[in-house]
């Protein structure tokens, strides 16, 4: 196993005047999981996306390391996973087309099998070539999965991962979490019950 590390250092954000959270300071490596969990407007999905690199906190910093060596931040996102409901697809594109856009955009090497094969990990070999104008709101998640998946990430973020899924996609969410902890890291934003047990620690933002 690789061993990569992620270090939140004492990360605050504020809109303004108005202090969202402080002094946020974690630490994971390979096989833990984090929830971040807290009343809506808290800051869950805002620290998610400090934590990619989208989002640039007033203070503190983020970190990740492979083998002790820092990772460039422009370097980053090809260590990085994330679905979040403001992730868009494209609409004129099929679910296929979707995923080789997302593979050259962000420079992963990533064969048209690979696609297909994590496709049908998450249910959607019979939609593969499919317009995503015409997948329901559920399979758009199953296919923000997939991107978020396709270049074996070994730091995953997750926020509100269950959102539009049956019992069948928030199985796949479970199985896509045991999965990471053979080789990487998770962080789970969410208030599920069921997607909070996923973790072995917490961090309550309403706190």
């Amino acid at each position: 196993m690789i061993m990569y590390s992620l270090k939140v250092n004492e990360i605050c954000k504020y809109y303004s005047t108005t202090l969202l959270f402080r002094d946020i300071s974690f630490e994971l490596r390979p096989g833990e999981v984090m929830a971040i969990t807290g009343w809506n407007g808290s800051g869950k999905s805002t620290l998610l996306r400090i934590i990619a690199g989208l989002v640039r906190p007033s203070a503190g910093q983020v970190e990740m390391h492979v083998k002790n060596e820092a990772i460039p931040k422009e370097s980053r996102r090809r260590f990085i996973g994330m679905v979040a409901p403001a992730l868009s697809l494209y609409d004129e594109l099929t679910a296929l087309e979707n995923m080789e856009f997302f593979c050259k955009v962000r420079g992963v090497s990533c064969h048209r099998q690979d696609c297909l094969d994590m496709m049908d990990r998450v249910g959607l070999t019979e939609h593969v070539h499919k317009m995503c104008r015409n997948f329901s709101s559920g399979m758009k998640q199953r296919l923000k999965l997939v991107q978020a998946l396709i270049h074996n990430p070994p730091l995953l973020l997750l926020d509100e991962p269950g959102c539009n899924l049956d019992s069948k996609g928030i199985k796949i969410v479970e199985e896509i979490t045991l999965n990471q902890r053979q080789f990487g890291m998770t962080v789970i934003a969410s208030n599920e019950k069921r997607e909070v047990d996923y973790a072995d620690r917490i961090i309550n933002l309403s706190e």
